[in-house]
């Protein structure tokens, strides 16, 4: 009986743990949006997917530095203990596979924590495709700049610097 008891101790200690730890996870809203007033052509906005790709990013980078993240499905509630406001807000895609790819993407965002705002960041990746790059399209490009500032992001979010220009 006393083994029972502090096996269930165990558990509630565990269950506490836990739900402080998810009770911390950072709000990002899934797909990211596209800032309104951000210069990113509709094909790529319907096309690329960039917008999804950096939710999962952030949130796949984000474990890799112990960090959880919870996706909402509309605009983070920024009264929550840790929400990122964030937004794609400018995509460029320029070249191709055959004369060379200059593509980039341009991020900003801001943590808030109880509702206050503790800092903020701006985040830049340009890419040209890397190796076998003339065998990549457009979009996978592009998939490597949100995926490098996802990781940025993730890195950010372990000590956030108010004002940070994050990448390139």
């Amino acid at each position: 009986m006393e083994r029972k008891a502090k096996n269930i101790a165990l558990l509630a200690a565990l269950m506490m743990v836990a739900g402080s730890a998810s009770a911390q996870a950072v709000q990002v809203q899934k797909p990211v949006p596209y800032s309104e007033d951000g210069d990113i052509a509709d094909n790529i906005k319907q096309e690329c997917k960039l917008d999804a790709q950096l939710a999962d990013f952030i949130a796949e980078y984000g474990k890799d530095n112990g960090i959880d993240v919870a996706f909402t499905d509309g605009p983070v509630d920024r009264a929550a203990p840790r929400a990122l406001d964030v937004r794609i807000t400018n995509a460029i895609s320029m070249g191709n596979a055959w004369i060379g790819h200059q593509k980039g993407t341009t991020v900003a965002g801001s943590l808030y924590e109880n509702g206050e705002k503790i800092a903020s960041f701006k985040a830049r990746r340009h890419s040209m495709g890397g190796m076998f790059a003339g065998y990549k399209g457009s979009c996978s490009v592009l998939g490597r700049t949100v995926e490098a500032i996802g990781e940025d992001i993730a890195s950010w979010l372990k000590a956030p610097v108010d004002g940070a220009n994050l990448g390139d």
